[in-house]
């Protein structure tokens, strides 16, 4: 879980990468709070905000509004 500062400094093959295991970390997650074994239910709305997050600054790679 990174913060923000610390997601800006990433390239964007490394935004991708945290990405991607964001995404499982995500649905294991939602898995665990289906099966009403999650013990801390902020988690799911971090991740889901960081996975917003990281797809924000791929789009900023993309656009060209990064480097």
């Amino acid at each position: 879980m990174l913060s923000k500062a610390e997601l800006k400094e990433l390239t964007k093959d490394e935004v991708i990468v945290k990405l991607r295991d964001d995404e499982e970390a995500l649905m294991n997650l939602r898995f665990q709070h289906a099966l009403q074994q999650l013990e801390n239910p902020g988690q799911l709305r971090y991740l889901k905000r960081e996975v917003a997050q990281l797809k924000t600054i791929i789009h900023e790679y993309e656009l060209g509004l990064r480097k």
